[in-house]
């Protein structure tokens, strides 16, 4: 389980250390996709495959299924972590979570996201402010 959040920078390569405490539940190869939110979502090869198999799953007669896969897919990429513990993070990845040089990694479970630090403040402060709203609404799924 992934959790808590670690600042780290961005380098000029686009190379960043990854959090010595999410590197274990990692591995040293994962798939940096798209997230939900304006961050990337880093997932471990075993839980992407379950994701695949997911996306399978979809009926692609749907456009909006089509439309998820597509756009969870196009820019996915496999991120090998050299022995200095980064990950390059493609420019395509980076400008589509406005990554600057100040990041912020957060375990969320069952992946890691990586967020532009300030657009991180900004959705945590946000969502902090409604925290018992949510868990109250959340609590008509929960049995």
């Amino acid at each position: 389980m992934f959790m808590g959040e670690y600042q780290h920078n961005l380098d000029d390569k686009g190379r960043i250390v990854v959090p010595t405490k999410l590197r274990d539940g990692l591995g040293s190869s994962m798939i940096v996709t798209r997230g939900l939110d304006g961050c990337l979502a880093i997932y471990t090869l075993a839980s992407w495959d379950t994701i695949v198999k997911e996306l399978a799953a979809l009926p692609t007669t749907k456009q909006v299924s089509r439309q998820y896969i597509r756009l969870l897919t196009a820019k996915a990429t496999e991120a090998v972590m050299d022995k200095q513990g980064r990950i390059l993070i493609p420019t395509s990845l980076a400008s589509e979570a406005s990554l600057t040089k100040n990041c912020v990694f957060v375990g969320v479970s069952d992946h890691v996201e990586l967020w532009d630090q300030q657009r991180w403040d900004q959705y945590y402060d946000a969502s902090s402010e409604s925290f018992e709203e949510i868990a109250e609404k959340l609590s008509e799924f929960i049995q």
